[in-house]
């Protein structure tokens, strides 16, 4: 989400432990995923395509249970269905190891509970996905992109 990137990064610095270790401000697709070297590219991209690109808004503040605070986007539905469809093709693999009954797409602010003052609503597009993988060092790099289906 570079739409959102300037708006939360120094939070997320100061209160995401992904962001310090390379892992930009997006929203999550389906996580933990197939080990890098099984990661079938092909099969990725069809079950990507078949979603067509969008338009969202980032529009609001929230805190999870557990005080995590994350901004919520409009268009969920549309994210959660991607997790869905990724999640549907590797079964063994559910979003949050299961630890979760409903699917809230969401772009992490921090950790931990916090007061915090962001510009909103930021606008985007979702028009790709892309993996990211953990190096050995503990940093995360993106392998590659996948894009959405162009709209009708």
């Amino acid at each position: 989400m570079p739409e959102a990137e300037a708006a939360v990064a120094e939070l997320r610095l100061q209160h995401d432990s992904s962001a310090a270790l390379g892992v930009p401000a997006h929203l999550t697709i389906l996580f933990p995923f197939v080990a890098p070297d099984a990661v079938d590219e092909d099969a990725l991209a069809e079950v990507v395509a078949a979603h067509e690109a969008f338009d969202f808004e980032l529009v609001s503040i929230e805190t999870f249970d557990d005080g995590h605070v994350y901004l919520a986007p409009t268009q969920a539905e549309r994210f959660s269905a991607l997790t869905e469809s990724v999640w549907q093709r590797w079964p063994d693999h559910p979003p949050y190891e299961g630890a979760f009954d409903t699917i809230v797409p969401h772009l992490t602010v921090s950790e931990e509970p916090i007061e915090c003052a962001i510009a909103l609503p930021i606008a985007a597009r979702a028009d790709a996905v892309t993996l990211i993988e953990e190096q050995a060092d503990g940093r995360w790099l993106s392998r590659r992109r996948f894009s959405l289906r162009a709209e009708s």
